[in-house]
């Protein structure tokens, strides 16, 4: 997968990982960067092209791919976090949670499957797919949803030759994460770990070590990860 010369599409783009997507394809020489977002006047990356889209909405979806029909490498990026538990949290935001993840990602891909034959798909996904955290129970079901997601994609897509990433990270300096104060990863850092996976050909990247970690912790008993978990949190917040 080469991303010189290619046409590619950043769902999320006005902000954090996004923007970066943004910025990062137009410095590696991508022929077309398009750079979308709910609204596409917050984007300021030059050299792209901006292109109204909620992930959320068919009818955005639709007219998304209609404004750019030569796609050939889909990074769905686009994404939210409520900080709602799955029990006690606002339902709403639980679907909210679901909707931006699973369903419209889901909605995006079926829309530019058809074009991307040769071509690829990178979704941002995160460790917290693998680890259900206190305070973000609607964030993980629905990232572990994306990672289905993409697992399913892959096998769909393989007869059209379509690459299908998943970009898996802890936590990014990003807007998102501003309210944490644990060890955190340039968005420059993940994004080019990210590009690089994606021009070798990867089905995984893991962009940082607390990915890494959680991805090792998966093999052990739950009662394992969980105390793990717990003890490197602390460990991190500390």
């Amino acid at each position: 997968m080469q991303i010189n010369g290619a046409n590619v599409l950043v769902t999320g783009a006005n902000r954090g990982l996004g923007r970066q997507f943004a910025q990062s394809l137009v410095e590696r020489g991508a022929a077309k960067v398009y750079a979308t977002a709910r609204r596409p006047e917050l984007i300021d990356v030059p050299g792209v092209i901006p292109v109204r889209l909620d992930v959320t909405d068919s009818a955005s979806i639709a007219a998304a791919a209609e404004a750019a029909p030569d796609v050939n490498i889909l990074v769905n990026n686009a994404g939210i976090s409520t900080g709602a538990n799955l029990i006690t949290g606002d339902l709403a935001a639980v679907r909210s949670e679901m909707d931006t993840h699973f369903y419209g990602t889901l909605g995006v891909i079926r829309a530019f499957a058809p074009g991307l034959a040769g071509g690829a798909i990178l979704n941002v996904l995160s460790a917290i797919s693998w680890l259900a955290v206190d305070g973000a129970g609607a964030y993980h079901a629905a990232k572990a949803a994306e990672w289905a997601l993409t697992n399913s994609a892959r096998v769909e897509l393989a007869a059209q030759k379509t690459l299908v990433t998943g970009l898996h990270l802890g936590a990014a300096d990003t807007d998102m994460m501003a309210w944490y104060d644990g060890e955190k990863t340039a968005p420059a850092v993940i994004v080019a770990a990210a590009l690089d996976g994606l021009e070798a050909g990867h089905t995984e990247v893991l962009a940082d070590t607390w990915s890494k970690q959680v991805k090792a912790w998966l093999a052990e008993d739950p009662s394992v990860i969980y105390r793990e978990a717990t003890a490197a949190l602390t460990a991190l917040s500390s």
